[in-house]
């Protein structure tokens, strides 16, 4: 059977783990602008489709 082969080298490595080491900011603030995104409409919703309406009774 065939040795699997490193895929990096020492170098690749560290600069790997360098980049893990600053967490995941990216997913983060994409997470953030859908939240943001996803608040904005429900308020849109609100004021442009519940407030006109008025009062039922």
């Amino acid at each position: 059977m065939n040795e699997p082969t490193p895929s990096g080298t020492h170098e690749e490595d560290a600069e790997v783990d360098a980049i893990v080491a600053k967490g995941p900011r990216g997913a983060l603030a994409v997470a953030g602008v859908a939240v943001a995104i996803v608040i904005a409409m429900w308020f849109l919703f609100y004021f442009l489709a519940f407030l006109p309406r008025g009062v039922i009774h």
